[in-house]
């Protein structure tokens, strides 16, 4: 075991899980108070089904055998039979790397839980999250990282998740919003001033965490690891500003919300790239996916009329297609030998472009295909959405009994709400509270 290379894995897989509560933060920051609850808990409850689902079959069918080089096989059910301290190539331990890899199957269906906030069914989400997982996100995994899978022996390059985490996240939050229909009150922007802290400690958290996903993902202490971590920095820093600027151009206005969504962009389009391309290259890449994810949320995305509430297809789908394409355009073998075709602005020819888009346009048909099946199947069995009251209501009163802790309302109904000073004055006062004062008042 090298000692660095294992506690490096460590800290990156709890950075990597520290990311999923972040984002529920996030999402429950641009929600109206009616749904934050059920925004929260759709986002956080991943990480429990996912780590069942992972260690009881996800693993071997991602890692383990492989079958048409699409997936692995069910030999190791829950795990059994692999032995958890033989060594992998940066010589940590197979039960790290296993949990490492457990932190992104967690993190990837939690993103697209906000295209459809409001108004699925919870039961019916988690059933569709258990069988996405076996059907399209196991086999993605196996198709792109290992050594086995068709993508990998082709030579796409995908350093920490483009196609399998954010083009695959992305595309299944687009079809799921197409099949559930438009929000009621679709059009509605509650970005008002109670939950926007929220929004930014979740980009925060995300950003922080981002560094164990990506730096992570060289798997130990080497120069790929520095180089993902500082091409990760350039281009969010990059892409914050970037929406930021066109933000002030076009609307006139900064905002928060647009800051924080730029940060997004830039970390999910660099994903892919990050250990294959220069600092340079990270800054256009940065640049390229805010400018494609701005333009789809603000001008795009209501021509094609699919409501996906918290634009996870226009920033993750999107920005994760722009920088898988451009990792074609922008990796150099100067930066990682793994690279044996540079791309198109490194003299290395058209070859590993398309690569790259043969790859992109792969992941967004098998998954489209694959997301409107399970959709279908499911939908004979369950109701996909809650009903028209349920909606109205609120679904963390349909669905959970439950609502946000009393600080949403304190700032949404400033005008109701009355300090504990003023509500119980009396227990305040005390011994005094009933005391009147005697005879004619003395001045």
């Amino acid at each position: 075991m090298n000692a660095a290379n294992t506690s490096f894995m460590i800290l990156s897989s709890i950075l990597v899980l520290f990311m999923t509560p972040g984002l529920a933060f996030f999402y429950g920051g641009l929600v109206s108070k009616r749904n934050v609850v059920n925004t929260m808990l759709s986002v956080f409850v991943m990480t429990g089904v996912a780590i069942v689902l992972w260690i009881v079959i996800g693993y071997s069918l991602s890692f383990s055998g492989n079958i048409g080089g699409v997936v692995g096989n069910v030999t190791h059910f829950f795990m059994n039979g692999i032995d958890l301290t033989s060594l992998t190539a940066t010589k940590i331990p197979t039960g790290i790397f296993a949990v490492f890899e457990m932190m992104f199957a967690i993190i990837t269906p939690a993103l697209f839980v906000g295209a459809v906030v409001g108004r699925i069914k919870f039961n019916f989400l988690l059933a569709f999250l258990v069988l996405w997982s076996i059907i399209i996100y196991y086999p993605m995994v196996h198709l792109v990282w290992s050594p086995h899978g068709i993508l990998y022996g082709l030579g796409v390059l995908d350093f920490a998740g483009g196609t399998v985490v954010h083009i695959n996240a992305g595309v299944t939050a687009f079809v799921l919003s197409a099949f559930l229909g438009k929000r009621i009150k679709f059009g509605d922007r509650p970005h008002n001033h109670y939950n926007l802290p929220w929004v930014l400690l979740g980009a925060t958290i995300l950003w922080i965490g981002w560094y164990g996903f990506n730096a992570g993902s060289a798997l130990g202490v080497n120069n790929i690891a520095a180089q993902a971590t500082i091409t990760t920095t350039m281009s969010t820093g990059t892409a914050m500003v970037t929406w930021m600027i066109l933000d002030m151009v076009i609307s006139g206005k900064p905002t928060l919300v647009g800051v924080c969504t730029g940060t997004l962009c830039g970390l999910v389009g660099i994903t892919p790239a990050c250990g294959f391309v220069t600092i340079a290259g990270s800054f256009w890449i940065g640049m390229f996916s805010t400018f494609a994810s701005y333009f789809f949320v603000n001008y795009l995305k209501d021509r094609i009329g699919v409501d996906d509430a918290l634009d996870a297809f226009g920033c993750h789908g999107v920005s994760g297609i722009v920088g898988s394409i451009a990792t074609g355009l922008f990796a150099t073998k100067t930066v990682n030998p793994v690279v044996t075709h540079n791309g198109i602005f490194y003299g290395g020819g058209f070859y590993q472009f398309g690569i790259q888009l043969l790859a992109t346009a792969a992941t967004i048909v098998f998954v489209a295909i694959a997301a409107s099946i399970i959709i279908k199947g499911l939908s004979l069995f369950m109701p996909m959405r809650v009903d028209r009251k349920e909606e109205k209501l609120g679904l963390d009163q349909g669905e959970h009994g439950e609502e946000a802790d009393y600080t949403v309302h304190m700032s949404d109904d400033l005008d109701e709400y009355r300090s504990d000073m003023s509500l119980y004055s009396k227990e305040f006062k005390g011994q005094l509270a009933d005391l009147k004062p005697k005879g004619p008042s003395v001045k």
